[in-house]
């Protein structure tokens, strides 16, 4: 088998992807010590390449456990796998363990932010304790149903949590999501909402954007008329360094009329204030 494959998502043939992983011989602890002392020494790929190979089953083993969360196993076993590759990368064998103790916590992790992703469009478990509250809770429901208060007094003894929260999860568990902009078919269920339907629009509003383009058209005509009543020499500065298209720097400018940029910077400056005084009474 490819390291490819081992990376690959098994959903495009999960049958012959766990097929292939069963019939890879697993390493005795005598052999997986020597690979991973070789890693750790090296950083060998193809060493890397030998130790995922050799536990891809593992994954499988730990994401068949997580089957009951409506999510592909092919995906879970894909996410387990990226968890496995993190471990083998990390693995430091002078601990005294075997990879597959150090690889459990890795491939969990990984299961574990695929899940919670994926489960809801708005995550349901966002703190350490509810992620530890979503997982216990899920492997302690007998069905899929709504727990009873027994159940739910139960499991909230057995997780050393309020009942509250035990039901405060469930509800989430079993709530769903509803899109944020529903159809409008006509076909459609009248009684159906959508959040969309809730919020008032207010980025358009016809009287301000008349006021607006009244404003801009009045100030644009007042500047026009203002530039006029400078100096010959004035204006042009103005025009040529901010309104026609080929615009010249202080530079050329300088080199038109004969004097240094600073003296062409100083024209401006004055210009610029008759004009703010007078547009400040338009």
């Amino acid at each position: 088998m490819s390291y490819a494959l081992a990376l690959a998502n098994p959903g495009s043939d999960l049958d012959r992807y766990l097929a292939q992983v069963y019939k890879t011989q697993i390493l005795s602890r005598e052999e997986e010590l020597v690979l991973t002392q070789e890693l750790y020494a090296t950083e060998d790929v193809e060493v890397a390449h030998q130790l995922v190979i050799a536990h891809l089953r593992f994954v499988i083993h730990i994401a068949k456990s997580y089957a009951g969360y409506g999510l592909p196993l092919a995906d879970i076993i894909q996410e387990g796998n990226l968890g496995l590759i993190k471990a083998v990368k990390r693995f430091d064998p002078n601990k005294g363990v075997r990879l597959v103790s150090f690889a459990v916590h890795w491939i969990k992790a990984e299961i574990h932010e695929f899940i919670l992703k994926n489960w809801r469009i708005v995550k349901i478990a966002t703190t350490k304790a509810q992620r530890k509250l979503f997982f216990n809770l899920r492997s302690k429901k007998k069905g899929t149903g709504w727990l009873t208060d027994k159940e739910a007094k139960k499991i909230a003894t057995d997780l050393d949590v309020s009942y509250k929260e035990v039901m405060h999860m469930e509800n989430r568990l079993n709530s769903t999501d509803t899109p944020f902009d529903l159809p409008t078919d006509e076909e459609d269920d009248e009684r159906a909402f959508s959040p969309n339907q809730y919020l008032q629009d207010n980025s358009f509003n016809p009287e301000l954007t008349a006021e607006q383009d009244n404003w801009e058209k009045v100030n644009h005509t007042a500047l026009l008329e203002n530039i006029s009543s400078l100096d010959r020499r004035s204006q042009d500065i103005i025009r040529t360094r901010w309104l026609e298209d080929n615009k010249l720097t202080l530079n050329e400018l300088a080199d038109r009329y004969s004097v240094s940029a600073e003296r062409i910077r100083q024209i401006e400056a004055k210009a610029f204030k008759k004009l703010q005084t007078a547009l400040v009474n338009v």
